[in-house]
């Protein structure tokens, strides 16, 4: 039985890990909105070494449209915006100097539609992850029943996985209609 535990305890440590994997994929697709968490994967050439954007400059949302990038250093001031234009964010940065400005375009409705898709499609990547984990932990229970664990024990564990699997998902829905009803709202 302590077997059991510890195998439906390791499914829902490793299913919780792919909602927070799931909720950061999703994070990263831009709702129209201006988000400091928007340059997280843009590196900057700090002295020879490539460095994350927020750890040379301070990055702030002055308005809803608006990015605002102050470096620490003016001398990154342009490195910071070579980074930004060679992303694949589709940015358009506009250094006056002391900063680095960007306008977020506001989004058209087939780009909405295009990230609804998007959206939908990350979702059902960590959806199959989360079927994964239960099949894997079914399997190991079944391999129990070798072991000299009782059918009753087995039907009982994976009940409890099916539970956890449904739990999981649904949690990957609410996050999906969540970010479809940010994206869609104008």
């Amino acid at each position: 039985m302590e077997e059991i535990e510890m195998l439906l305890a390791e499914a829902k440590e490793m299913m919780d890990k792919s909602i927070v994997h799931t909720q950061q994929e999703l994070s990263k697709i831009r709702a129209g909105k201006a988000m400091p968490s928007m340059l997280d994967g843009v590196m900057v050439n700090y002295y020879g070494n490539p460095t994350p954007v927020n750890q040379v400059a301070s990055v702030n949302t002055p308005d809803a449209r608006t990015l605002s990038i102050k470096p620490w250093e003016k001398a990154m001031i342009a490195e910071i915006e070579k980074a930004i234009i060679n992303s694949d964010l589709g940015l358009n940065p506009q250094n006056d100097g002391e900063q680095v400005r960007i306008n977020i375009p506001p989004l058209t409705e087939e780009r909405r539609t295009t990230l609804v898709k998007q959206v939908k499609s990350e979702a059902e990547h960590g959806k199959v992850s989360i079927r994964n984990i239960r099949k894997d932990t079914n399997d190991s229970v079944r391999k129990l029943l070798k072991d000299g664990v009782s059918e009753d024990a087995v039907k009982s564990a994976e009940e409890k996985v099916q539970k956890l699997t449904d739990s999981h998902v649904a949690k990957i829905d609410e996050l999906v209609s969540a970010k479809e009803k940010d994206i869609m709202t104008i």
